[in-house]
């Protein structure tokens, strides 16, 4: 039986020079524009911590929270204040934060440790600052560092594929178009079958311990893992093909700290100025285990 190509069936034909049609933007058609910078005044508060967190509970934001709960856990003076950034109402574009990440995504950090305050943003620069900081979950020494910098680096390299691609295509766009959505989903199952490879070798990413490339990716490949992402993708993605993957999910899960850090800023726990705010939270099941809806959980 011929198949129809329906890769053909809506053609769009770019015009010569491109204009911003906000209207067929898809699920954040309101806060997405070709322009960078704030779009209105407001400052950001500042707590009494040595660090300043302004980020959300998503999988970038989880990668910091978690590895903040990693360093206190290990007893590091990391203590921090966590103010949420709610991206759907556009307080990433407040003059507060963008001048602490000009590109106006979360997380951003301010670092008060020293006479003057200093930013840090990006995610994975994030990860990476605190680690050599603490010196904590990066080796010193090469190669085990250097192995530990590639898989940090292969996330956020990756990461835009999972989310801006195949998330956005196959749950937030106006339509549904196949081919975004199988050349994302392409590409998604790619990366699972990556680190899916690299797991059946290594108990972690980067070798035999846990380091910031493992909190860097657990947000993302998690999320799916878990059933949570993009309206059940596990299901579309066929994740059970990934067993390697699901057991360092799992194992990433059991971390005390992971637990407390993948619920700061999120409906849970919308701020988190110390640990007794956890006590607060009024679900402590979240706290107690990781609930999987997916057909693997």
């Amino acid at each position: 039986m011929h198949r129809r190509n329906r890769v053909a069936d809506d053609t769009y034909t770019p015009p010569k020079v491109w204009t911003n049609d906000t209207e067929n933007g898809g699920a954040f058609a309101s806060i997405n524009r070709p322009t960078a910078g704030a779009r209105h005044e407001k400052d950001l508060p500042v707590g009494e911590h040595p660090f300043q967190l302004y980020s959300l509970g998503t999988p970038n934001g989880q990668k910091v929270t978690i590895m903040f709960e990693e360093l206190l856990a290990a007893g590091h003076p990391a203590e921090y204040d966590a103010w949420i950034v709610n991206i759907r109402d556009g307080d990433q574009f407040g003059s507060g934060f963008t001048a602490l990440n000009p590109n106006g995504k979360i997380p951003a950090l301010e670092d008060r440790t020293g006479p003057a305050p200093f930013r840090v943003f990006e995610s994975g620069a994030i990860l990476l600052h605190l680690a050599e900081k603490f010196d904590f979950l990066l080796p010193r020494e090469n190669p085990a560092r250097a192995e530990v910098l590639s898989w940090l680096m292969w996330q956020m390299g990756t990461a835009p594929f999972i989310g801006g691609g195949f998330g956005h295509f196959y749950a937030y766009a106006p339509a549904k178009f196949e081919y975004p959505i199988n050349r994302y989903t392409m590409e998604t199952k790619r990366i699972f079958s990556v680190a899916d490879l690299r797991l059946g070798e290594t108990e972690f990413l980067a070798g035999n311990d846990y380091s910031i490339a493992d909190i860097a990716s657990y947000g993302w490949l998690s999320a799916i893992m878990h059933g949570d992402a993009y309206n059940d993708a596990a299901t579309f993605l066929s994740i059970h093909e990934y067993p390697n993957v699901e057991r360092w999910v799992r194992a990433i899960d059991d971390r005390p700290a992971v637990r407390r850090g993948r619920i700061v800023n999120t409906a849970a726990m919308r701020e988190r100025h110390s640990a007794a705010d956890f006590d607060a939270v009024e679900d402590q099941g979240v706290l107690e285990r990781v609930e999987w809806k997916s057909a693997s959980g």
